[in-house]
């Protein structure tokens, strides 16, 4: 009787063990500490805890504490890079630099894009499309190898002018003579007027779009 009792309170145990573990997120160190003295005053006296078990629940308990100053030390020190990044970015607020991206503003009655080639292009086909996805535009550009520019007039393929401050995405199609891609990518160049920090990696304001800070390719001025 006194046996079938114990086995009884640990199950009882276990069952508010559970409970408490599925209505918290996450376990600490004391919590798993308490689930081992708890299995130690319940165990079956006919059938205890071995040695080996114990050492490796005690091994766990130690290798869990560890993790969880290692998770703390790395979530401290992504916060720290996080503000540093941070600062880096506000020095490009004012200066006009060259990123990695499609978008730009219509500003002017014009946007400029560029685009990266790695190889000499046979046939270089450019659409621009609005914020919709709907295609306003569509041309052919430059095949040099390397960097190359384009400017958009803002007017759409029935020469209408388009509205000044309307985002517009620029897709080019670049093949040499066997038909092979050979665009890298395409970038716009602009003043930083801002920076965004609400996510983990801040963006900069570029022409009115946001653009990630690691795809800033230099400083132009």
């Amino acid at each position: 009787m006194t046996v079938s009792a114990t086995s009884s309170a640990t199950t009882a145990t276990t069952t508010t063990s559970s409970s408490s573990t599925s209505s918290s997120s996450t376990m600490t160190s004391s919590d798993f500490l308490n689930l081992l003295v708890s299995e130690l005053q319940n165990q079956d006296p006919l059938n205890a805890t071995s040695t080996t078990d114990l050492v490796n629940q005690l091994t766990s308990y130690a290798n869990f504490t560890s993790q969880q100053s290692i998770n703390s030390s790395l979530t401290s020190l992504a916060g720290s890079f996080s503000s540093l990044v941070t600062l880096n970015s506000v020095n490009y607020i004012g200066h006009t630099v060259e990123a990695k991206t499609d978008t730009s503003t219509l500003s002017n009655g014009s946007a400029t894009f560029g685009y990266s080639l790695s190889s000499s292009a046979s046939n270089v086909s450019i659409s621009i499309s609005d914020s919709s996805g709907n295609v306003v535009y569509t041309g052919t550009g430059t095949g040099n190898s390397g960097s190359n520019s384009f400017t958009w007039d803002g007017k759409d393929s029935s020469g209408n002018q388009l509205t000044d401050g309307g985002k517009y995405t620029i897709s080019v199609t670049a093949t040499d003579t066997a038909g092979n891609s050979v665009l890298n990518y395409t970038t716009v160049t602009g003043t930083v007027t801002g920076i965004d920090t609400s996510t983990s990696t801040p963006s900069l304001t570029v022409n009115g779009v946001s653009v990630s800070a690691a795809n800033i390719l230099g400083v132009t001025s």
